[in-house]
């Protein structure tokens, strides 16, 4: 089975679970994807996964920023992670739905917010991943979890996301200073699994998270299929997330990448062993 045909069979049991599978799809600390790891760059994680999510309708936008510019702006343990010798800036609206922790079913009105973020890339101990400036979420419980347990830097904001024809309507704005984001996109090609080696590839076949919490490198692991992206288009009316974190934006215009749905394994937390020299 393709990894397309198991994304659109995932889809279809969120509808009608096929019966043979029915107590094993029905036991929530079992999941799929699991069994579907030959495409990631390292092995899973040891220990059992801790949270689930559902991550829908994102924009990846992404705009060039020379390493000279980003490396005041990413703590010195990370390497800064650069594609034809840039470093990238990308902004990443979506909404999450099916957010649970492991053996639990989701919980009413935790379960389902948008939430947005501001993100570099780097690496450390050979293993590449994301960096956050910023993460907007419209769930108070969730800000507070997420500073609590995962040491990111989450704030809570007025999100709306609202699919309107083709398009996704998108605004968010942080309650506590003048970070907003409005605008709308969608796609407009068909879905393409993107090569190793291609630059959308390199922007989100990334398996962790890296933080630094008591001066030391803390990585949080994920798991997923790999992105089953769309090249898209959109208008951006209002755009002052990366600026509140003072990264300097380009005037260029952002490359834009859509994907509709991904489901989201998540490990805990834990401090990461250096394994290569940091430059």
């Amino acid at each position: 089975m393709d990894i397309l045909a198991i994304d659109e069979f995932v889809q279809r049991r969120d509808v009608s679970v096929n019966r043979r599978l029915r107590p094993f799809v029905l036991h929530w600390g079992v999941d799929f994807a699991l069994h579907y790891v030959a495409h990631r760059p390292w092995p899973l994680p040891p220990g059992p996964w801790v949270m689930k999510q559902i991550w829908h309708d994102l924009l990846f936008a992404h705009w060039p920023v020379s390493a000279a510019a980003m490396r005041p702006l990413v703590p010195a343990q990370l390497t800064l992670d650069t594609f034809d010798s840039q470093c990238w800036i990308g902004i990443v609206p979506f909404r999450m739905s099916g957010i649970r922790a492991r053996t639990l079913p989701p919980i009413p009105g935790l379960s389902r917010f948008p939430e947005l973020n501001v993100r570099t890339y780097v690496t450390y101990g050979a293993k590449p991943g994301v960096y956050f400036f910023s993460l907007d979420a419209a769930n108070l419980p969730a800000v507070w979890a997420a500073r609590r347990f995962f040491h990111l830097p989450y704030f809570d904001a007025a999100m709306t996301s609202k699919e309107i024809g083709r398009s996704v309507h998108y605004h968010s704005r942080r309650f506590r200073d003048a970070a907003e984001f409005r605008g709308h996109y969608d796609p407009t090609a068909e879905i393409r699994l993107r090569d190793k080696g291609s630059i959308e590839h390199w922007f989100t076949e990334r398996y962790c998270l890296y933080t630094i919490y008591d001066n030391q490198v803390h990585r949080g692991e994920i798991h997923h299929q790999p992105w089953p992206l769309q090249d898209a288009e959109a208008e951006l009316e209002i755009n002052t997330v990366a600026a509140a974190s003072g990264i300097p934006m380009p005037e260029t215009a952002p490359m834009l990448h859509f994907a509709r749905r991904l489901e989201v394994l998540i490990w805990p937390l834990r401090r990461a062993e250096e394994t290569q020299r940091q430059v």
